[in-house]
């Protein structure tokens, strides 16, 4: 059998292009299923939006979500199987990558950066990928693939638990120090085994099983493997996280667990969590031709519609702190007029101008103003930006005081809970948080009416923008007094789960 390269780049092309916009069949029913279930009206309100979101990604053909991810991609090669090129797999994925990223109806998100430890210069075109290739029996080549966001990717954990431990409970103890960053309700990969590494690469490989926690549950468990996803999946639900962190009853949508023999006094635990963008794909080839991908039926999303009728609006352009004192944790606003956007490295690049006693760049003013912690999504076609969904906020926690003493900003918009040191900030200078959700970068970027760039260009996506906006959805989070709604609503609904079991 002959693999051509060709073929196989397109393949990697198609299938990045094609999970920037489709979820799959098991996540859309899953999703669903948890709207129909939930009773707390944020993580219902959070829900509806990741679902209106995926569906206007499916006939839009735009990101799912604004961070494209960082590509994983898993080979399995038939031994017998021969290939026509001279280059490396890693040199084929890679080119593959750089075309998905770089297609020009759909462009997406070059989030990847070289000198880890230095410069973080970013490589342009998303690349290298990570790519693990094993050589297996018979001919053929088999590719799981995956896109995945930093913001889950960074709640990854590992522990090397004593042979009698739990991992049950350990999943329960540490869900909760994962906050909301990874935008929840999506999926837990858990590997147990083998060694440090070989736990990691199995809760990763495990993300590219099929969501089947219900049909698991409706039929019972077979063995003690599934017995444990059904008690880890309980015991998380039960923790009243909900979905962005909001407070509610599914906080995972399915858990999936891989194990491998270990070493006789150990026991490794690694876990990895799938965000609500869940990007994977799985595909053969047979040296037939490029792999052929099946778009989903449209049908298979619920007929759902934003509810505004109950959302205060609010007009940004005229906005005083003496407003922003009259709002309420869990209160849905619909923004409209002028904000600035700015994360990690603009505001890095604030506070080294401020400690040189420099003053901002020129068209810069926070007077009064609301900053949007984004990275969004280069536009094409019309669009006058691209899925622009938040970033994860308590990554300026450390910055937060400084903005809010130095620049008259009144507040930020961002996506998962503030820090101590945020929370304190925001306190200590009655500034307010507010959260818009992750998952719903293309939703979001449609309330967006106008952006241009206004300071440091040269960081790309992480650039200052100015952006018009009209009704942007987004719920108030952190109140001037300090109150969080990620620690009030996770009590409230873990207690009322609680309640409920009793009965």
């Amino acid at each position: 059998m002959l693999i051509k390269r060709d073929d196989f780049i397109q393949s990697i092309t198609e299938a990045l292009q094609y999970i920037s916009y489709y979820h799959s069949e098991s996540f859309i029913k899953a999703m669903s299923q948890a709207y129909q279930r939930e009773e707390s009206a944020s993580a219902k309100s959070a829900i509806k939006q990741i679902l209106i979101n995926s569906k206007m990604s499916a006939i839009g053909h735009r990101p799912l979500c604004q961070d494209t991810g960082i590509v994983s991609v898993f080979v399995n090669v038939g031994i017998k199987t021969q290939w026509d090129t001279d280059s490396s797999l890693q040199e084929m994925v890679d080119e593959g990558v750089r075309r998905a990223y770089s297609w020009p109806d759909n462009v997406l998100r070059a989030s990847i950066v070289a000198d880890p430890l230095k410069t973080r210069k970013n490589t342009g075109d998303n690349t290298p990928s990570s790519v693990h290739c094993r050589l297996v029996a018979g001919e053929g080549i088999e590719v799981w693939l995956s896109s995945k966001g930093g913001g889950s990717e960074n709640k990854s954990k590992f522990v090397m638990l004593n042979p009698s431990d739990d991992v049950a409970d350990w999943v329960e103890k540490v869900v909760p120090s994962m906050g909301a960053g990874w935008c929840p309700p999506g999926v837990l990969g858990i590997g147990v085994g083998g060694t440090a590494d070989k736990a990691m690469m199995m809760a990763k490989e495990s993300l590219f099983e099929p969501i089947n926690m219900l049909e698991l549950i409706d039929r019972g468990p077979k063995n003690h493997i599934e017995e444990l996803r059904i008690d880890i999946y309980n015991r998380v639900n039960a923790l009243g996280i909900g979905a962005q962190g909001l407070g509610g009853l599914t906080t995972v949508l399915d858990v999936k667990i891989k194990d491998f023999p270990t070493h006789a006094v150990s026991k490794p635990v690694a876990m990895i969590p799938n965000c609500a963008a869940t990007r994977t794909l799985h595909f053969k080839l047979d040296g037939s031709g490029p792999a052929i991908f099946t778009p989903p039926n449209l049908d298979l999303w619920p007929d759902l519609e934003m509810n505004v009728a109950e959302a205060r609006r609010v007009n940004l352009d005229t906005l005083t702190r003496e407003d922003t004192r009259t709002w309420k944790t869990g209160e849905t606003l619909l923004i409209s007029g002028k904000l600035l956007t700015g994360r990690d490295a603009a505001h890095k690049r604030i506070d080294t101008l401020f400690a040189h006693g420099e003053s901002l760049p020129e068209g810069v003013d926070f007077t009064n103003k609301f900053i949007y912690y984004v990275g969004p999504v280069d536009p094409v076609r019309n669009e006058v930006v691209g899925p622009a969904g938040p970033t994860t906020a308590d990554r300026m926690d450390k910055f937060t005081d400084m903005m809010l003493a130095k620049t008259g900003l009144l507040g930020m918009i961002g996506k998962a809970e503030r820090g101590p040191e945020g929370l304190r900030a925001i306190k200590a200078h009655e500034g307010v948080y507010l959260i818009a959700v992750g998952g719903a970068a293309y939703l979001v970027s449609q309330a967006i009416k106008s952006s241009k760039i206004i300071a440091f260009a040269d960081l790309g996506m992480e650039a200052i923008r100015e952006f018009e906006v009209l009704d942007m959805p987004v719920t108030v989070a952190v109140d001037t007094q300090g109150e969080s709604i990620h620690a009030t609503a996770p009590a409230i609904w873990r207690k009322k789960i609680q309640e409920n079991n009793k009965k």
